[in-house]
């Protein structure tokens, strides 16, 4: 029986890829040509859009500013960007991956997403964790972008732990979320009885309390030191793993196949129970108080 949801009308196979790149200058091309395959391989699976983690082409433990200006590149003119943008074409295929952006003299942990036609937008980490507040610059807005696949929304790593920023994409109309992750060290215990992080869990729970999907690509591997926790994952919009949560330790690849813009009616629960009406914005502004973007008309 046709419905609002039924015949789906942006179905589209997701993939969410978590695998282990290294610091260093030495190391560019190689994590760049991992990166590559990554999504080669991704695209002849199936999927239409791809997500990689944080700091995809670099790495991660930046051990001074000098050396992240090395690694970082000009959003979109970078030889990276460049890169991402002819596979994506050529594969017809969105792409959500972090890099180290340069802008002039700064340095923003940024996430773009790229699509068929060539660069879209990028996001700017607003929650910057530990060290990177010595080599970054904060971002200062949350984009939502209009794709022919639905609407796109980006966070990155720390941001999940700020419900706000789930909350403030979905205000303005996101269909999805891409997360684009390194994700370390958080109170013990690292992980649970299951083997899950408590990531994952926020994760789950801001697409369950948002009725939006959200595909959470993380890394793995040890870097200078550092660990990092895997368990990416890809919900759908009642925030449950759809294919469970990926290992621990090892690189893998998870799919899924969403109609994207089933959130549009995935909030409305019952006859007297839909989310953003439940909202009381009477006590409290639309966006909690963010200035950059206008709630969704429903």
């Amino acid at each position: 029986m046709r419905s609002t949801t039924s015949p789906a009308v942006s179905a589209v196979k997701v993939a969410a890829v978590q695998f282990d790149m290294q610091v260093g200058v030495e190391n560019k091309d190689a994590n760049l040509a991992a990166t590559v395959r990554h999504i080669r391989d991704a695209a002849a699976a199936g999927a239409r859009l791809i997500v990689l983690p944080e700091l995809a082409s670099t790495g991660y433990s930046f051990d001074t500013r000098d050396e992240a200006y090395a690694h970082a590149e000009p959003v979109p003119d970078g030889p990276t960007c460049q890169a991402w943008i002819a596979v994506a074409a050529e594969l017809d295929v969105y792409v959500v991956a972090g890099i180290a952006e340069l802008d002039g003299v700064q340095m923003y942990d940024t996430a773009v997403l790229i699509g068929p036609d060539g660069y879209v937008g990028r996001y700017r980490k607003t929650h910057l964790w530990n060290r990177e507040k010595l080599i970054f610059s904060t971002g200062d807005e949350y984009p939502v972008f209009e794709t022919r696949i639905g609407r796109i929304g980006l966070l990155i790593c720390w941001d999940i732990w700020f419900p706000e920023v789930a909350r403030i994409l979905t205000a303005q109309g996101a269909d999805i979320i891409c997360s684009v992750n390194n994700w370390v060290w958080t109170p013990p215990p690292l992980f649970d009885d299951a083997g899950n992080c408590m990531a994952s869990y926020l994760t789950m729970s801001a697409s369950h309390v948002n009725n939006v999907p959200i595909v959470a690509a993380d890394r793995v591997g040890e870097e200078r030191g550092g660990k990092f926790l895997g368990c990416s994952l890809i919900t759908g919009t009642n925030g449950w793993p759809i294919g469970g949560i990926a290992d621990a330790e090892a690189e893998a690849v998870l799919y899924a196949d969403i109609d994207i813009v089933a959130t549009r009616s995935a909030p409305i629960w019952n006859q007297l129970n839909d989310l953003p009406r439940d909202r009381r914005t009477d006590l409290y502004d639309p966006l909690l108080g963010y200035t950059g973007g206008k709630p969704l008309a429903r």
